[in-house]
Order: C-alpha cells, then sequence, then structure tokens
C-alpha cells in the first residue's frame, strides 16, 4: 500500500463521515419531534437528557472525525 492509496482512502474517510454528521444533523433539526417520539418507544427519556445526548455524540463524533481522519490526512499530505 502506497502512501498516496493511505491519502486517498483518508480523503474519502473525511468525505463519508461528514456526509453521515450533516445527515445526523440535519435529521436533527427538521425532524427532531419524530426521531424523539420513535426513541422514546424504546426508551424513558426527556426531551431534555435526548438532546444532551446527542448534543454530546455529535460533538464526539466531530472530534472523532477531527482526530481520526483529517490531522491524519494533513499530516500525509504534509509529508509527501
Amino acid at each position: 500500500m502506497t502512501l498516496q492509496v493511505v491519502q486517498e482512502a483518508l480523503g474519502w474517510c473525511v468525505v463519508i463521515n461528514i456526509g453521515i454528521f450533516l445527515c445526523w444533523f440535519l435529521v436533527m433539526m427538521f425532524a427532531h419531534d419524530w426521531v424523539y417520539r420513535y426513541h422514546a418507544k424504546w426508551f424513558r427519556l426527556t426531551v431534555e437528557q435526548f438532546d444532551a445526548i446527542h448534543y454530546a455524540s455529535m460533538g464526539g463524533y466531530k472530534i472523532a472525525i477531527i482526530v481520526l481522519n483529517i490531522v491524519p490526512y494533513f499530516a500525509l499530505r504534509i509529508i509527501s
């Protein structure tokens, strides 16, 4: 596996992960109540708990994208 292949793979990982993040964000923005009602059937959560869980999870996912995809991508771009 060459450096070029790893760079391309990380680049596509960034694109895919940001796409997933944006879908998650858009669903939470435009279908929040529906998603909450759907999950409320399985779990006893208040709206505040539901929002806090998603806010923290989205923050963690965003940090993971940066640390695990974007930083290595740019590091490889710098050394090549």
